[in-house]
């Protein structure tokens, strides 16, 4: 475990410094850690063009497929902890949402369902099957776009402390003091401009020090501070009516197994019976809620083995 920690920790730094910076871009030499080859680990980094965008990932382990969609203002390294966990029993495949981090920027496209299409083409493009799709909030909204547009490519979807846009509780979840930035990150132009250079400043607000370190935060603040990055993270928030759209249509009866697993003290743990009606009463037959004890929001950092336990349990079903 030790080394596989050693390994991922030298890769994310590898990461920050080959992340791509301009838009429309040609496709870029595979991104390959050096230190992943000469020390044999299961872990590889790449780059795929799919869906007019260039999405990076970091694969290894081998079996069943895992995909793993990282939430807001985190990129892949989010599940660094439990990677190696489940890649003893598990193909694992970590990816950077459209535009964030070592994945390109694009001048739009930043929907759920359209980066749904982007996950969807990885999977095709490197001839996964039956994947099991885990997304951390925004990577959750993008899951369950994954299971209404492409259930037959899947086992299961797990959505980790997710709300969802235009079902069930969203309105309490848009107007709540907590999710102030919602409304801040949708305002055209002014984020950007106050944010930028300010980036571990607004990151550190999110991510708990009990939980992240100075570190962790400089690193995800590189990781989001070139502008078009920067811009991701904001046209992201701005697609949310979209995806309210979007998922308020979806009627049509599906039996993909969906998971709704919140942390403990997440303040969106009281309001997962409320999204799982409206899922139930849009179509959706096989819905289950899991709370993860001892923790808030970044479940996969604050509680990695038992988030990682949480997965193997559906991911082998």
């Amino acid at each position: 475990m030790h080394d596989h920690w050693k390994i991922l920790k030298a890769l994310a730094a590898f990461i920050l410094a080959a992340s791509p910076a301009i838009y429309g871009q040609s496709q870029p030499e595979p991104m390959v850690d050096p230190a992943l080859t000469t020390r044999g680990s299961d872990f590889v980094s790449d780059t795929a063009r799919v869906n007019g965008a260039t999405l990076h990932y970091v694969r290894g382990g081998a079996g069943p497929t895992i995909i793993l969609l990282h939430g807001f203002p985190e990129d892949w390294y989010e599940y660094h902890r439990i990677m190696p966990q489940l890649a003893k029993r598990f193909t694992v495949v970590a990816v950077d949402l459209r535009g964030i981090s070592g994945s390109a920027a694009t001048p739009g496209g930043y929907d759920a369902a359209n980066m749904a299409e982007d996950v969807y083409q990885l999977v095709e493009r490197l001839h996964l099957e039956n994947v099991y799709v885990v997304g951390h909030d925004i990577g959750g909204m993008v899951a369950y776009a994954f299971a209404r547009l492409y259930p037959e490519t899947s086992r299961g979807v797990m959505m980790l402390d997710a709300p969802l846009p235009g079902l069930g509780s969203w309105g309490a979840v848009k107007t709540s003091h907590i999710t102030w930035h919602i409304n801040f990150q949708q305002t055209p132009d002014l984020p950007e401009q106050l944010i930028a250079g300010r980036e571990a400043i607004y990151l550190r607000h999110f991510l708990d020090p009990d939980t992240f370190s100075d570190a962790d935060v400089a690193r995800y603040a590189r990781a989001y501070a070139a502008p078009e990055h920067l811009r991701t993270a904001l046209e992201i928030y701005r697609a949310f009516p979209a995806n309210e759209k979007f998922n308020a249509a979806q009627q049509s009866a599906i039996s993909l197994p969906l998971v709704l697993a919140s942390g403990e003290s997440s303040p969106f743990e009281s309001l997962m019976p409320s999204f799982a009606d409206a899922l139930r009463a849009h179509g959706c037959t096989n819905v289950k809620i899991e709370v993860i004890p001892n923790s808030v929001h970044y479940v996969a950092d604050e509680q990695p083995e038992a988030v990682a336990r949480l997965i193997e349990r559906y991911a082998s079903l």
